[in-house]
């Protein structure tokens, strides 16, 4: 099996932090949100090559991953941002066996073994949410096979939406759709892949429907936000070797050895990267990088990044890189 990762994103949603670090390497209790990805993928043991299909940053997202993972790997570049399916159709060169398609913005709980099992020509995983308008939704027949997906429907015909994450068996029919899409014009502006999995279903394709267990967004910063929560309450949560004077933690919390804490309340629901020092302040629901200082406020439900000076705030908000923000008192 091969694996093919789209992350070509410029990741809009999570600017300014996107400016400098690829979505997908945004961190969520410490760990980069496509590590929590490839260690699922990582885990099925037939994988023979892994094709990340790169553009925004390219070369952080190259570093990380050969850095990261003892796995042959091609990466190739997206220029031309024209869409999901125009982002798998670059993978074709290096095709010539059953993929997995990922795209490595979101986290799921998902049992990826059944690939190995299936008779069909495929598999979409979705999960079922209340908010069905934002997503392209899956609907199934009495056999949970997809019959179509519906791109942001104003109805409720279904509630169970694309997550982002495809096997494919039928490879050769998955390329022979893809080719097909992009000789039709663009749906909404851009190369849907889902519309290669209707031209197979429209041939014959059985794509099953699999729904998983958990799914978490970090595509933008409420929902990223959230998915540390989440993570911090599944098993991520980590307390440093040792605490300064006056600190307190509330737990869930994941904090990094070499962050300083002093005279402060750090959580629920924080990490904490190395270096950074929080003296005199409440941080709550936040996820802060490494090498910041952040005295005298009281903060929650932002995103800090690396080396960001906050003194004297009150309130939320999101800093990038090397921000500094000092609120004088009047």
């Amino acid at each position: 099996m091969k694996v093919i990762i789209p992350l070509a994103g410029k990741g809009t949603r999570l600017r300014p932090h996107t400016h400098v670090t690829p979505k997908p390497m945004l961190k969520v209790a410490g760990k980069p949100v496509m590590a929590y990805v490839m260690d699922d993928i990582m885990k099925l043991g037939d994988v023979e090559q892994v094709i990340y299909i790169t553009g925004h940053l390219k070369e952080k997202v190259e570093e990380f991953a050969r850095a990261s993972y003892d796995i042959p790997a091609v990466f190739v570049e997206q220029v031309v941002q024209d869409g999901t399916a125009g982002a798998v159709a670059l993978a074709r060169p290096y095709v010539d066996q059953p993929v997995l398609i990922v795209f490595v913005d979101t986290i799921f709980d998902a049992d990826l073994s059944i690939v190995h099992s299936t008779d069909a020509d495929g598999i979409i995983w979705v999960k079922e949410v209340e908010d069905y308008q934002r997503f392209g939704v899956v609907v199934t027949d009495a056999e949970g096979n997809m019959t179509k997906i519906i791109e942001k429907p104003s109805t409720p015909i279904s509630k169970r939406a694309n997550i982002g994450l495809y096997y494919v068996r039928n490879w050769r029919l998955l390329y022979e759709g893809i080719d097909h899409v992009l000789t039709q014009p663009k749906n909404k502006g851009e190369y849907y892949l889902t519309d290669a999995f209707q031209y197979m279903i429209d041939k014959g394709a059985k794509i099953r429907v699999v729904d998983v267990e958990g799914w978490f967004d970090a595509g933008k910063l409420d929902t990223l936000l959230e998915t540390n929560r989440a993570m911090l309450e599944r098993g991520r949560a980590r307390r440093p070797s040792s605490l300064g004077a006056g600190a307190r933690l509330v737990d869930p919390v994941y904090i990094e050895d070499g962050a300083t804490i002093t005279n402060s309340t750090v959580g629920p629901n924080v990490s904490v990267g190395a270096g950074t020092v929080i003296d005199g302040s409440t941080v709550a629901d936040s996820v802060i990088g490494v090498q910041s200082r952040i005295v005298r406020s009281t903060l929650h439900d932002s995103l800090v990044g690396d080396a960001v000076v906050i003194d004297g705030l009150a309130g939320e908000g999101t800093f990038g890189d090397h921000t500094e923000l000092k609120v004088t008192a009047k």
